[in-house]
């Protein structure tokens, strides 16, 4: 559920309510309890579709912006990686951020029409009707109405990808999956999310109509009890479903692997290799998992590209956001702003112009919680900027603690590396990466490491 926006939006709601109800209280001329609450509802509309164009406007906005900044700088490397970035692969960045991009625009315009379809177009409506004509237990009825809004969402946004697996990814020399391993990916995905996400959804509906008024606390615990359980059984319960992860058998790089860990302070239960291969070109590397079952993870495409040295800093980079704290740094800044978003679904769902205002005559707790995860995205754009700049500095301190355990150039020589075979762009618009980009653009990051050597 995506509630990155709600940290901001309590404030803008209470100061509305204390507006009608001033008017309320002391109107010039007599109000009709109907006519105020259709007044109210009219203005939840009109909220909504007034943030919608305007984030969807934004987001156009920006996304112009970037395509104009890529393809300006098609034709030329910047000077900073001129000596190790030949021009076919630089123009190869180019045309694979462009084609994403391209995709991304249609993208837009089907979650627009989905977002719609479901709420003002009257389709959650329709899905609670069929499932409230069964007869079965209100909690059931519940899970039924939001995992089948859920699953017909992803049934509509398929055949975008399937495009880009099959076409931008194949073209560009990407993708390794085959149609049967997609859809066994696809299956395996829907099953683990209904296997896994209804009993939560379950507990979730069940806390919201039993705890009393203060039910938003009791959700809010449960939901980060749960994305913690899941951070740590994700590296052995999980992964391991959908792909191969074996030790590390490089007795060279695992030595020095290990002795990097030692300085450092960490304690993994294990350096493993994964097949990412088998699915994409791309390469990478990550930790997994929380508390005593952490693992460290390459792809095997990294492993295949890069020099011990080159590996060793990646993996000390990595070292850095767990010596900076910054994965518990994150997860205290989510579960504040997920608490402030239960807080707020906590007021919204006794009023029923929060239903009416956004199309859904069905009111329940079910199809509170599924508006508000439809509908909050619509607001969280505009805070996408803030969370993308601490992700940045993060990444940048990451960055120093590498350069502080191995040396600057070798974490340089690998990042080139990866920029120009994941067909990353050296160019980026750079208003678009302040909204967008987790990373400090290329240029960037790498005069700031330069500058270390």
């Amino acid at each position: 559920m995506c509630v990155l926006s709600h940290a901001v939006l309590p404030s803008a709601w209470e100061g509305s309510k204390l507006v009608t109800d001033f008017i309320k209280g002391y109107p010039l001329a007599p109000i009709d309890e109907t006519d105020f609450r259709q007044y109210r509802m009219n203005t939840v509309t009109t909220l909504f579709l007034t943030a919608l164009a305007v984030s969807s406007g934004l987001e156009y906005w920006l996304a112009r912006r970037q395509a104009r900044h890529v393809r300006l700088h098609r034709d030329h490397v910047p000077d900073a990686f001129r000596d190790r970035v030949s021009l076919e692969d630089h123009q190869k960045a180019a045309d694979y951020t462009l084609a994403k991009g391209s995709l991304d625009d249609v993208g837009r315009i089907v979650g627009i029409a989905i977002l719609l379809g479901f709420t003002l177009g009257g389709g959650i409506d329709a899905i609670a009707a069929v499932w409230n004509g069964w007869g079965l237990p209100p909690i059931t009825t519940g899970v039924g109405i939001v995992l089948t809004t859920l699953l017909a969402s992803q049934l509509l946004e398929l055949p975008l990808n399937l495009y880009q697996t099959f076409r931008i990814e194949e073209r560009f020399g990407f993708n390794r999956t085959t149609p049967r391993q997609f859809a066994i990916d696809l299956a395996l995905q829907t099953g683990l999310s209904l296997v896994i996400g209804a009993p939560l959804l379950a507990l979730i509906l069940w806390v919201m109509d039993s705890a009393g008024a203060q039910w938003w606390i009791v959700a809010w615990a449960i939901l980060m009890a749960f994305s913690i359980l899941m951070s740590w059984a994700f590296p052995t319960l999980i992964a391991p479903l959908f792909n191969k992860f074996t030790p590390l058998a490089d007795a060279t790089l695992k030595a020095r692997i290990e002795a990097l860990l030692e300085r450092c302070g960490f304690r993994s239960e294990g350096i493993f290799v994964m097949d990412g291969s088998r699915r994409s070109g791309h390469g990478n590397a990550y930790f997994t998992g929380f508390g005593s079952n952490k693992r460290i993870v390459f792809f095997d495409t990294l492993v295949d590209s890069l020099d011990h040295d080159e590996i060793e800093a990646v993996l000390a980079h990595e070292l850095g956001h767990f010596k900076r704290r910054h994965v518990l740094k994150m997860l205290a800044g989510t579960a504040l702003v997920t608490l402030a978003g239960f807080a707020l679904l906590g007021w919204l769902t006794g009023e029923d112009w929060f239903y009416q205002g956004l199309g859904v005559r069905e009111q329940s707790h079910a199809t509170a919680l599924l508006l508000f995860m439809l509908v909050s995205p619509v607001f969280s754009v505009f805070l996408q900027p803030v969370v993308a700049y601490v992700q940045r500095r993060y990444e940048f301190e990451a960055d120093d603690f590498a350069a502080s355990q191995t040396r600057a150039r070798y974490l340089v020589h690998a990042l080139v590396k990866l920029y120009r075979e994941n067909a990353s762009t050296l160019t980026p618009d750079p208003l678009y990466a302040a909204f967008h980009y987790s990373h400090p653009p290329a240029a960037i990051r790498i005069d700031h490491l330069s500058a270390k050597i």
